[in-house]
C-alpha cells in the first residue's frame, strides 16, 4: 500500500524535476547576484543630514497664515492704542503747525498740519462742489476731524471774508389763459382744452379719457364725474365749455358684442353680458323701453346710456 502512495506517473514525474530545477536556480542566483552587482551603500550619517536640511526648508501653510494674523492683530492693536492714546500718535507723526486758510490751501498743506491724505481729499471735494469755510467752526464739521485736532488747528485758522454769492431773482411771467376762448368738450384736443383757466394738464387728460370711454359728453355737467373735479374749479370752467351732441359716438345695440358693449364706462360685464342675451332670445331690440325687463339696469341707469345706444 504504501508503494501505490509513493507512486508518480511520467508527468508528475517531469513536473517534479522541473520545479526541483528552479528551486535550485532560484538559490544559485540569490547568492551569485550580489557578487556582480554589488550594492551601493548611501552613508548613513550623510541621508540622515540631508533629511534634517530639507525638513529645515519647509514652512507649512498654517504657520505661514498664522504669521500673517500676528501681524494684522499688531497693526490693528497698534491703531487702538493711538485712538485710545492720541497724545502718542501725536508724537509718532511729524507735522507742522502754521496759518492756513481752508478755502485756498492744497492737499499737501493740510498733510504737513498732520491731517490724514482722506481727509485733505474730502475738503478737496467740498470745495470743488461749491462749499467754502465761512467761519472756523465750520472747518470743525469735516469728516474725520477730531475735537482735539480742531482745537489745536483753530487758532491757526484765519479764513477771509467769503461774499455771498448774488442770487439773481427770476420772476416767472404768468402764463397768459385766454378766458374768452369756449372749447367742445367733445372735440377739442388737450392743448386748446388748456387754454381756458382752470383746466390744467390733468383735467385736459381725464376730460379726453372720459369722452374716449363714454363716446362723448351729454352736458357739462359730466365734468363732476371727472377725477379731482372740486366744486370751484367746475364753477370756473363751466361758463368757457360747450357740448356738440352730434358727435357722440353711439353704440349699436343690435350688432354690438359683449366686449363692446362692456367697454362702455357706464356698463360694467353682467349688464353687458344680459343685454346681449335679451337680444339673442328677443330678437332685434327696438327702442330703450325693451331693456326695462333687464334687472341689471335700473331706471337711473337707461336715462344715462340712453344718449349713447342706437337701435339701428
Amino acid at each position: 500500500m504504501w508503494k501505490n502512495f509513493f507512486y508518480f506517473s511520467k508527468g508528475q514525474r517531469i513536473g517534479i524535476i522541473v520545479l526541483i530545477s528552479l528551486i535550485i536556480i532560484v538559490l544559485i542566483a540569490n547568492v551569485a547576484l550580489p557578487l556582480f552587482f554589488p550594492r551601493e551603500e548611501m552613508p548613513k550619517n550623510a541621508f540622515l543630514s540631508e533629511v534634517k536640511a530639507f525638513k529645515k526648508t519647509l514652512v507649512s501653510r498654517d504657520s505661514v497664515r498664522q504669521a500673517m494674523w500676528q501681524q494684522k492683530y499688531a497693526d490693528r492693536y497698534k491703531q487702538y492704542q493711538n485712538y485710545q492714546n492720541p497724545t502718542s500718535a501725536k508724537h509718532e507723526l511729524s507735522y507742522s503747525l502754521f496759518t492756513f486758510d481752508p478755502n485756498t490751501i492744497d492737499s499737501a498743506g493740510f498733510t504737513r498740519l498732520g491731517l490724514k491724505p482722506y481727509m485733505a481729499s474730502n475738503i478737496l471735494k467740498y470745495r470743488n462742489k461749491g462749499g467754502k469755510f465761512r467761519t472756523s467752526a465750520d472747518f470743525s464739521k469735516v469728516y474725520g476731524i477730531t475735537p482735539d485736532k480742531f482745537k489745536e488747528l483753530e487758532p491757526y485758522i484765519a479764513i477771509k471774508e467769503v461774499s455771498k454769492p448774488k442770487v439773481d431773482t427770476i420772476v416767472a411771467p404768468k402764463k397768459a389763459f385766454k378766458q374768452d376762448v369756449f372749447v367742445d368738450l367733445n372735440s377739442a384736443d388737450t392743448t386748446l382744452l388748456m387754454q381756458v383757466k382752470g383746466i390744467g394738464r390733468g383735467y385736459a387728460k381725464g376730460i379726453v379719457r372720459f369722452r374716449k370711454e363714454t363716446g362723448g359728453f351729454t352736458s357739462v355737467d359730466q365734468l363732476h364725474e371727472l377725477y379731482g373735479m372740486r366744486p370751484e374749479n367746475f364753477d370756473r370752467i363751466r361758463p368757457f365749455c360747450t357740448v356738440n351732441t352730434a358727435l357722440i359716438q353711439r353704440i349699436k345695440v343690435n350688432t354690438a358684442s359683449v366686449e363692446r358693449l362692456n367697454a362702455h364706462l357706464y356698463i360694467n360685464f353682467y349688464q353687458a353680458k344680459a343685454l346681449f342675451e335679451l337680444r339673442r332670445s328677443k330678437g332685434k331690440l327696438k327702442e330703450m323701453s325693451d331693456l326695462k325687463i333687464l334687472q341689471e339696469f335700473s331706471s337711473e341707469d337707461l336715462n344715462k346710456l340712453k344718449p349713447y345706444l342706437s337701435f339701428e
